[in-house]
C-alpha cells in the first residue's frame, strides 16, 4: 500500500536525524535515520570478499525473503543456486511485493530478510513506532539514472540542472540545450524504492515540484513507457534504477542521460565514477538470531561465492 507523507513532515524528520545509512561505495551517507532508539543501522563488509560454507536449505526451510520488483532476479538467482532450482522453479518460488511492501512484511513479521533500495523517512518512522530497528546492509551496488527519448538531442545533464529540472526552475528543454519544447518530469509515487532515491540521493534536501497523478506512474515499467513511447515523449524525462531499465525493462526507444558527463554503465558505477551510484541492500531486524537461516543467508551473499551469483544474475558486485 502507499503512505502519503506531507513534504514538510518529511523534511522536517529528515532535519531530525543523525545516523546515516552508507553504502559501501565510499560516497556521502544515502538516508538519515531517527536518531534516537530503534535506528537503521548499516553493517561494515569487508574489502576482500570471505569463503563461506554454502547453506544447507531446503524449500520448508529457505528464510522468507522479499523485496523491490528490481531485485527478483537477485532473489531468484540466490534460490537457485542454494535450492538448486530451475529457472521457471525459482520464479514460481520467489516473490516479491514491491519496495514499501517489502518493508511493512518484514516489520509484520511476514517476512525474514528484504532486497530492497534504502528505507524511506516514514519506513524509518514506522519501525520507530513499533520498536523495531533494522539492520541495513549493502549486498550489490546500483545506480539511479535518468531516462529520455532517444529522440531527444540532450545528451548529458548536470547534477545542479536536474534538481532544477525537479524544482520547476527550468522547464523548457531549449534552455539545456535542447529543443524549443516544454519539459514534462516524471517521477512516483512517495514510499517506492526510486522516489526514496530522488529525494535523498539527488534532491537533497531540496524541495521537489508537486507533480500531478498522472506525472507519478505506479510503477517503473509505466515510466519507461512513457518516455519510449512516440507520441511527445521527446518532452519527457524520468527516472529509475539502472539494473530495472538497463536489463529488466529495456527500450531501445530510450536513453540514459550522462550525469556531468558519466555515463551510467558498470565499470562506472563499479568505480563510483557516476555521481548517483548507490546500492541494493539486505534488510532485516537487528533482533534477528545470530543462527538463523536469514543471517546465513546473508553472510552467504555476501561471500565470494555469493557475489559470483550476484553477478551472474546482472548485478554490480561489491568488489
Amino acid at each position: 500500500m502507499e503512505i502519503n507523507i506531507n513534504k514538510g513532515t518529511m523534511i522536517a524528520a529528515a532535519a531530525a536525524a543523525i545516523i546515516m545509512l552508507t553504502a559501501c561505495t565510499g560516497k556521502e551517507p544515502l538516508v538519515p535515520t531517527a536518531a534516537s532508539e530503534p535506528s537503521a543501522t548499516t553493517s561494515p563488509t569487508s574489502t576482500a570478499a570471505p569463503t563461506v560454507k554454502k547453506p544447507d536449505f531446503t524449500m520448508d526451510t529457505y528464510p522468507r525473503v522479499d523485496g523491490s520488483t528490481a531485485t527478483i532476479p537477485l532473489s531468484q538467482g540466490f534460490a537457485s543456486e542454494l535450492l538448486g532450482l530451475s529457472e521457471a522453479e525459482s520464479k514460481a518460488f520467489i516473490k516479491h511485493n514491491t519496495t514499501h511492501n517489502a518493508y511493512v512484511n518484514l516489520m509484520d513479521g511476514k517476512a525474514d530478510i528484504i532486497f530492497v533500495t534504502e528505507p524511506s523517512v516514514e519506513e524509518l518512522t514506522m519501525a520507530k513506532d513499533k520498536g523495531i530497528e533494522l539492520e541495513v546492509v549493502p549486498v550489490v551496488k546500483e545506480a539511479f539514472v535518468f531516462l529520455i527519448n532517444v529522440d531527444n538531442p540532450v545528451d548529458v545533464l548536470t547534477q545542479k540542472q536536474i534538481q532544477d529540472i525537479y524544482q520547476g526552475k527550468i522547464v523548457n528543454w531549449k534552455d539545456i540545450g535542447g529543443p524549443d519544447k516544454e519539459i514534462i518530469a516524471y517521477q512516483r509515487p512517495d514510499n517506492s524504492g526510486s522516489q526514496t532515491l530522488m529525494l535523498s540521493q539527488v534532491m537533497k534536501g531540496l524541495e521537489i515540484a508537486k507533480a500531478p497523478v498522472e506525472l507519478k506512474p505506479a510503477d517503473m515499467s509505466g515510466l519507461i513507457e512513457v518516455i519510449a513511447a512516440y507520441d511527445n515523449s521527446d518532452k519527457a524525462i524520468g527516472y529509475s534504477v539502472y539494473y530495472y531499465a538497463n536489463s529488466m525493462y529495456s527500450k531501445d526507444t530510450i536513453k540514459f542521460v550522462k550525469v556531468d558527463g558519466v555515463e551510467p554503465d558498470n565499470k562506472n558505477i563499479s568505480s563510483d565514477a557516476y555521481p548517483y551510484t548507490s546500492a541494493y541492500y539486505a534488510v532485516l531486524k537487528k533482533t534477528e538470531a545470530k543462527d538463523s537461516g536469514a543471517r546465513d543467508l546473508l553472510e552467504w551473499i555476501l561471500s565470494g561465492d555469493g557475489q559470483k551469483v550476484s553477478e551472474d544474475s546482472g548485478y554490480v558486485p561489491l568488489r
